[in-house]
């Protein structure tokens, strides 16, 4: 274990209690359900074609419990309200298509949080980043910023985006159904797979099915909405809830 993982672990161990998927989660309150399965209540939508909260071509839909978002567009659901200091758990599962400029790639989406400033393709934020063979790598766009456990201070460019990539990443290609072949997080294509996000004063910390896939320090923002992306790849959410920290 790296000295800096050893630090993390430390400072976990002082303030933790073990989640449902086995690693360690600082202590929190009650759930606030940003997604029950039944409605987009705490959501707004954005489409990089047609603004706020127009949809007609309903690239967001609920089915069956899950958020069905179809990729057809870019754009995202973001919450209605802004968040610091939380757990956040939400589960991803990939569907068929992919569409327009990423017809063919690797299947994307992702979580930004800390999101601020102007609704947009994309908003400043920092990303938890959902694709194919890179799930658990930080995007920092628009001027966010944060520093890896192991580099620089990274900073995205305005207007664009920088990453930084998740522990132990294997090779990667930008072509549909690829896996790590060296370290895979995801699991096989059509399963349920489990991110956990904490983000408790200068630290951030990213999950994957119960494995740590990346970790930073002094993120910029540190508070924002939190939003899902629909970017050319048909993706389905569910139980995606939010656990202030005590």
């Amino acid at each position: 274990m790296r000295p800096c993982l050893k630090k993390a672990a430390l400072f976990l161990s002082a303030v933790c209690v073990v989640s449902a998927s086995g690693q360690k989660i600082p202590k929190h309150k009650s759930a606030i359900v940003l997604f029950d399965g039944r409605n987009l209540d705490n959501f707004d939508t954005f489409l990089k074609t047609k603004g706020l909260n127009s949809d007609s071509d309903h690239v967001f839909q609920v089915e069956n419990g899950a958020l069905h978002i179809s990729g057809t567009e870019m754009g995202y659901v973001i919450t209605k309200s802004s968040f610091h200091n939380y757990y956040l758990r939400a589960e991803f599962k990939w569907g068929e298509g992919t569409f327009g400029e990423r017809k063919g790639m690797a299947r994307d989406s992702g979580i930004l949080y800390n999101v601020q400033g102007d609704q947009k393709v994309w908003p400043r934020s920092v990303e938890f980043q959902i694709n194919e063979g890179c799930t658990g790598d930080f995007w920092m766009t628009d001027g966010a910023a944060l520093t890896g456990m192991d580099g620089p201070r990274v900073t995205g460019p305005p207007g664009k985006a920088l990453k930084i990539d998740r522990i132990g990443k294997g090779p990667w290609k930008n072509v549909v159904g690829y896996r790590d072949p060296v370290n895979e997080v995801e699991k096989p294509y059509g399963e349920w797979n489990v991110l956990e996000l904490v983000t408790q004063g200068n630290h951030v910390y990213q999950y994957v099915n119960g494995k740590l896939a990346n970790e930073g320090t002094d993120p910029f923002p540190t508070e924002g909405k939190i939003l899902l992306q629909s970017e050319g790849a048909e993706v389905f959410f569910r139980d995606v809830k939010l656990y202030p920290l005590k």
